[in-house]
């Protein structure tokens, strides 16, 4: 176990950066965990999702616009995901590239939608770039301060072996909930 730590500690950064190009929500929630262990830095580690999470919503917008012919053909396959985008698109505007940082399966997308039509790419460049920095503080941060919270649940999980257990049977019985709770909506 120290010996991956150890990995992590060296090579942490360097798989932080290539995970935050596509958008890498756990890379960075791992960082923060690990930054709360003493392992990595929180602040550099946001500093490294951020750059990276901008670098590569830029690169997705001008990869569109260069090779737009070739995106139409991969974009058939996602034709419902690409309507959903162009609907959040109309209903919050501007606000989409802030939060397409946060829902998944959209993040990929709304750069490659903004990439198909005239949208200012210098303006999408100073969003993205404002929506990036608030990404990784607060993904950073709040992955920061829940490190902590499970820590001192490992530490409670030691004196007492059955909270584990305990939590664990607690976070599936609410799971359960949620989804009767669904099905019940339809």
């Amino acid at each position: 176990m120290d010996e991956l730590l150890n990995n992590l500690t060296t090579y942490g950064y360097i798989i932080l950066f290539f995970y935050s190009l596509g958008g890498g929500f756990f890379a960075l929630a791992a960082a923060g965990v690990l930054s709360s262990l003493g392992k990595m830095d929180l602040a550099t580690s946001i500093a490294v999702a951020f750059v990276a999470n901008f670098l590569g919503d830029q690169a997705l917008l001008l990869f569109t616009r260069a090779n737009r012919h070739q995106m139409m053909a991969y974009l058939k396959k996602h034709r419902r995901k690409l309507a959903y985008t162009h609907l959040l698109m109309k209903r919050y505007g501007t606000w989409v590239i802030f939060l397409q940082k946060y829902i998944y399966g959209v993040k990929t997308l709304v750069p490659i939608a903004i990439g198909l039509t005239r949208y200012d790419a210098l303006r999408f460049g100073v969003l993205n770039l404002l929506a990036a920095a608030l990404w990784a503080v607060t993904i950073g941060l709040a992955s920061y301060w829940g490190g902590r919270s499970v820590l001192g649940l490992l530490e409670a999980a030691k004196a007492n072996p059955w909270v584990l257990p305990a939590v664990g049977a607690l976070l599936i019985a609410a799971m359960a909930y949620l989804v009767a709770r669904a099905v019940r909506r339809r």
